[in-house]
């Protein structure tokens, strides 16, 4: 099961919302819409990346790295480097 499956409906309708602001943004290109407004909505759609981003980051730290390190090993370690290269990640986004 993934970790974010308790969130697995918000982060569904955060994408499907993320989805129509780039459509939206495809729109206003087409259309000719002045510069700045475009990229006005192209950082409101980079935003909310980032906020889904940081929600299925945060589940995976609260199910999948929490387990992993309960069960401890050699999997505690792989998960905590997974979820420290996803972050180095997220930050050079």
């Amino acid at each position: 099961m993934a970790g974010y499956a308790p969130q697995k409906e918000d982060v569904i309708r955060r994408l499907r919302r993320i989805e129509g602001q780039v459509r939206g943004v495809q729109r206003m290109v087409a259309e000719d819409v002045y510069c700045i407004d475009v990229l006005t909505q192209v950082s409101a759609i980079n935003a909310a990346l980032q906020s889904c981003a940081v929600t299925l980051l945060d589940e995976h730290l609260a199910c999948c790295v929490t387990e992993a390190i309960a069960q401890g090993g050699d999997q505690a370690k792989a998960k905590v480097d997974e979820a420290s290269r996803a972050i180095a990640r997220l930050i050079r986004a």
